[in-house]
């Protein structure tokens, strides 16, 4: 066990569907003896429908998410939980990634006037440790998890999903960002690869670090 996170209170850890940030997020919270907050994916009822029919069901699920991860945020800053650390498995700020992919325009500007209301009263978070991976490994782990709404996501969605995702890392400077490309470990099933992974989160203080461990 790790006693602390050098000194980081909110850590987010994020990534498309399918990299593992659940996973990770579980064992970062076991390994720094953190508060864990996880989002609730199941309960979203849209969910099945949107992966059934995007352009129908696209606004219902995420304007659900969106208020769902915000009262999830504000219950935990409200609780005062972060006197220790608290790990997360999601970014409030990455809902605007699924929004600019999945919404039309006309959505999309309903759904922005909303998200600037909610966004400035979230707590930022400490350091975002940024899980990624190439495609068909992302659909290779759905594909072992075996959720039934997930088996209908067409590759090329991922793969744009992906990308929108690279591309905003790739600009995020709002806190400090651990880059990890998760091809080449397995942190679930190797203590090795967990350990070295942790040290990285732990020695992270400022700034954007790449970590990409090749075997």
């Amino acid at each position: 066990m790790i006693d602390h996170a050098s000194g980081n209170r909110l850590i987010v850890v994020e990534g498309p569907i399918g990299v593992g940030k659940t996973s990770f997020s579980k064992l970062l919270a076991q390994a720094f003896s953190a508060e864990l907050l996880l989002e609730k994916i199941d309960e979203n009822p849209f969910l099945p429908q949107f992966y059934q029919d995007l352009e129908k069901w696209a606004f219902q699920t995420q304007l659900f998410f969106l208020l769902a991860r915000f009262r999830q945020l504000q219950d935990l800053a409200q609780q005062n939980l972060f006197s220790k650390t608290t790990v997360t498995d999601y970014f409030f700020q990455k809902d605007r990634i699924f929004a600019y992919l999945n919404l039309s325009e006309e959505e999309l500007v309903l759904y922005e006037q909303v998200y600037k209301l909610l966004n400035p009263r979230i707590p930022r978070p400490d350091l975002v440790v940024f899980l990624c991976a190439d495609t068909d490994r992302l659909l290779d782990r759905i594909r072992q998890r075996g959720r039934d709404y997930e088996k209908t996501i067409h590759p090329e969605y991922l793969a744009s999903l992906n990308e929108a995702y690279n591309r905003f890392f790739f600009h995020y400077e709002e806190s400090p960002l651990l880059v990890v490309q998760t091809g080449d470990i397995d942190f679930v099933r190797d203590p090795a690869d967990l350990a070295d992974l942790i040290t990285q989160v732990n020695q992270m203080k400022q700034g954007k670090a790449y970590y990409h461990p090749v075997r």
